[in-house]
C-alpha cells in the first residue's frame, strides 16, 4: 500500500530539485520505507544536519514570533498570550474536540486505521471521545552545530493510549517570489513528507490567523513529497487549512482549526490551551 501511494504521487507530481530551485521543500523525512515514524525522524535529522536536540520546559514552536513580520502581518498586534503560546509552547497543555463532516468520516477512519496508527503519524481523531482524556505534547528544539535554531519538533500523543497523533517539524520560511514569511509545518512520512505553508494574518482582538489557501505551485498551501535517494517528486494538495488562535480570558487561549478538501469542509478541531501548573 505504501509503495503504491508513493508511485501515485510520483506519477501525478513533478520532479523537484531539493538541493537547488526547490530547496524550500527540503524537510525531514523518515528514511525507511516501512515501520513507525513517530519521532524516529528526529534522530535522523540530527545526524543529517550535524546538529543537536535540546529539551526545554519552556521551548516554543518559534523562538521569536517577530520572525513572521512582513508586509501582510505585524506581530506587534498579537495578544501577549497568543505570542507566549508560540514562543513557549511546552509550558501549555492541550485539550481537544473534533467534529467531522459526516460524508468524510469513512475516509478519515480508513486513513487513521490503516495508515495513521500504523506509522504513528497523522492519526486523526474520529470520534469526539477519542480525545476526551486530552492530548499530551512535548517540544524538542533542533539546533545546528553552531547553536543556531533550525526548527522545533512538536510531538503530540493521545493521553488515553499513548499513540502518536501528530509528529511535526515547525519553522518559518519565505517562499519563492514572496516577501512575507510563512509558518512551515512538515509531517515526516516513510520516504516523503506532507508539508503545509501557512500565511499569517491579523485577527480580531490580538488573534492570529494562519491560512493555507488555494494557489499555484510555490505559494502557501499543502504539498506532498516523495524522496528516493537523490531524486524527489512533489505535488500540491487540494487541502486547505485555517487556524484561528485567540485569547479567551486571562492566560486562556483557544484555537479553531478547519480542514477543507477543495471547497468542502472535512473536519473542525477546537483546542483549549492552558498554562501548565
Amino acid at each position: 500500500m505504501d509503495r503504491g501511494t508513493r508511485r501515485f504521487w510520483k506519477t501525478v507530481g513533478r520532479p523537484v530539485d531539493l538541493a537547488g530551485a526547490h530547496a524550500w521543500l527540503r524537510a525531514p523525512i523518515s528514511a525507511v520505507a516501512k515501520g513507525t515514524v513517530a519521532d524516529t525522524w528526529l534522530a535522523a535529522e540530527v545526524e543529517r544536519s550535524g546538529g543537536r536536540v535540546t529539551r526545554d520546559a519552556e521551548a516554543g514552536l518559534l523562538p521569536d514570533i517577530d520572525a513572521l513580520a512582513g508586509p501582510g502581518f505585524d506581530p506587534a498586534r498579537l495578544h501577549p498570550d497568543v505570542r507566549d503560546f508560540y514562543q513557549r509552547t511546552a509550558r501549555w497543555r492541550m485539550e481537544a474536540w473534533v467534529q467531522w463532516t459526516p460524508v468524510f468520516v469513512p475516509g478519515g477512519w480508513l486513513i487513521t486505521r490503516y495508515f495513521g496508527r500504523r506509522v504513528g503519524q497523522l492519526a486523526l481523531p474520529i470520534r469526539p471521545l477519542d480525545t476526551a482524556r486530552g492530548i499530551d505534547s512535548r517540544v524538542e528544539t533542533l539546533l545546528d552545530g553552531a547553536g543556531a535554531h533550525l526548527g522545533a519538533a512538536w510531538l503530540r500523543t493521545s493521553r488515553a493510549t499513548g499513540e502518536y497523533i501528530y509528529s511535526g517539524f515547525y519553522r518559518t520560511a519565505v517562499l519563492p517570489g514572496s516577501t512575507q514569511p510563512s509558518v512551515h509545518v512538515c509531517f515526516p512520512l516513510p520516504l516523503g513528507t506532507i508539508q503545509v505553508f501557512l500565511r499569517p494574518e491579523p485577527g480580531e482582538n490580538g488573534a492570529l490567523r494562519l491560512v493555507s489557501p488555494p494557489g499555484p505551485f510555490g505559494a502557501d498551501g499543502a504539498y506532498v513529497t516523495v524522496v528516493e535517494g537523490e531524486r524527489a517528486w512533489a505535488a500540491r494538495l487540494p487541502l486547505h487549512e485555517e487556524f484561528v488562535v485567540y485569547p479567551d480570558g486571562a492566560q486562556l487561549v483557544r484555537t479553531d482549526h478547519t480542514l477543507a478538501l477543495g471547497r468542502a469542509t472535512v473536519l473542525r478541531l477546537h483546542y483549549l490551551l492552558l498554562p501548565r501548573d
